[in-house]
């Protein structure tokens, strides 16, 4: 064609012009702004709390050491002033994990035990958390006896309380050792009051508390 037919093409006007691609081939215009990024990111993250989160419990295994020391002022009150005591020196120690108890004989001992054991019960202490080590022989000819006082859950009694938990075969429940204590969870309440049930009707020699409800 000659060139006297040729007409060259008009400019395009600058307002219909297309903005101009990035360097990441994204479009400017359609970009979404970083503060909406950051609320997406910010709900999802809320959302997927929201579906994790499950009715919990813990099983614990303690000791209210204040009850025990009221309970062995109580006994050493009683071994003081009882007349079938005199003259035999009986006593209590609490130290931090065991109680030792002192006698002329081992007949009063196992009296001053009985006393003992009366106190921590009125004083609604578990006996399941003291274990009687061998009376033995002390100065003089006397005697005396270790208690030793269990608190938390050991490695062991996890083991058969999680799989205590297991046997129930209760849909969606789950449990697991968390130092000395075990977490249970599930997504249905019900199933939890079932866990505390059956738990309170095991003995596992130790006295179990449940605390630590979450939603």
């Amino acid at each position: 064609m000659g060139r006297e037919g040729f007409e060259p093409s008009k400019a395009m006007p600058a307002g219909l012009q297309p903005a101009p691609f990035g360097h990441s081939g994204t479009d400017p215009a359609v970009t979404i702004p970083e503060r909406d990024v950051r609320a997406d990111r910010a709900g999802r993250s809320e959302r997927g709390a929201m579906v994790a989160r499950v009715p919990t419990f813990d099983v614990v295994s303690e000791v209210d050491m204040q009850e025990v020391r009221n309970a062995v002022d109580q006994a050493n009150r009683e071994a003081s002033t009882r007349f079938d005591f005199k003259g035999t020196d009986s006593s209590v120690e609490l130290g931090s994990d065991e109680l030792v108890l002192h006698s002329s004989t081992e007949d009063r001992l196992r009296a001053l035990h009985q006393v003992l054991e009366e106190k921590i019960v009125r004083r609604q202490v578990s006996l399941k958390a003291f274990e009687d080590k061998k009376v033995e022989e002390a100065a003089k000819g006397t005697a005396r006896q270790h208690i030793a006082i269990h608190a938390g859950i050991s490695a062991d009694n996890a083991k058969r309380i999680n799989k205590a938990i297991k046997d129930l075969n209760l849909k969606g429940v789950s449990s697991q050792s968390q130092g000395d204590q075990v977490r249970v969870s599930s997504k249905k309440r019900d199933d939890l009051q079932a866990v505390i049930q059956a738990l309170k009707e095991a003995d596992f020699g130790i006295p179990l508390q449940f605390t630590n409800f979450r939603d």
